[in-house]
């Protein structure tokens, strides 16, 4: 863990309720999958937004409206902010073998364009699915097609791409899943692996480094703190 002082250099809505926002600072050490947990005037606790994307010295962050602190987060147009780097564990791109699929769902789909595009950098073969309630929440879908990802999105509506849960575009041939949004998505996409898989959760946190064990879960070897020994979990130790 590092703390370190950002600039806010973009701050741009992606949907009615999503934002992009881009930092510049020491990013070193950041890794795919992990988080950062920034301070905001006014608030006591620090927000834990998702590793989207590492780029030099800047830092891409997507987060959703859902409150107070994100409120606040999108009515930045520049100043500095107090960010703890570096927690989590992130993802090991090390077991993807050569096809591994992506899954997000909402606002679990930023942690896994970094994943993506380091896999795509080593010449792997990468599918990526982003599920959706309906269009008008759609975001990334073009960047990941960027990397050269073969994507699909999916709708619980059916006002874009397959009608449905992620479950509805699973097709079987992948090595390996990297996957994060809510728990029911993610329970649904453990039932229906036939790989291992990593699996990131997202939890309500209050220090964000392990200190004061408010998001301790239960797996197979043990409890474990999702901010400090998460908040990837591998298929195999996964207790639902």
């Amino acid at each position: 863990m590092k703390q370190a002082f950002f600039q806010v250099i973009e701050n741009t809505a992606l949907t009615e309720s999503v934002y992009r926002m881009k930092l510049c600072g020491d990013t070193e050490g950041i890794r795919t999958g992990q988080f950062v947990n920034i301070k905001l005037d006014g608030l006591f606790l620090r927000r834990p937004i998702s590793v989207c994307d590492v780029e030099g010295d800047t830092l891409t962050l997507i987060y959703k409206v859902v409150g107070k602190g994100t409120q606040q987060m999108s009515q930045m147009t520049g100043g500095t902010l107090d960010v703890l780097t570096g927690l989590g564990n992130g993802y090991d791109l090390t077991t993807s073998g050569d096809h591994p699929l992506l899954i997000g769902g909402g606002v679990g789909v930023p942690p896994l364009y970094l994943a993506a595009k380091l896999l795509r950098a080593e010449g792997k073969q990468v599918s990526v699915i982003l599920g959706f309630n309906t269009k008008d929440e759609i975001f990334y879908e073009q960047e990941f097609a960027a990397l050269g990802c073969d994507v699909t999105v999916t709708t619980v509506d059916g006002s874009y791409g397959v009608k449905g849960f992620v479950t509805n575009a699973m097709k079987p041939g992948y090595t390996h899943i990297y996957t994060c949004g809510p728990e029911p998505m993610l329970k649904a996409v453990y039932n229906a692996s036939e790989t291992s898989g990593q699996f990131s959760f997202e939890e309500r946190m209050g220090c964000g480094f392990g200190a004061c064990m408010g998001c301790s879960c239960k797996t197979k070897y043990g409890n474990k703190r999702i901010c400090k020994d998460g908040p990837v979990l591998v298929k195999e130790e996964i207790v639902w």
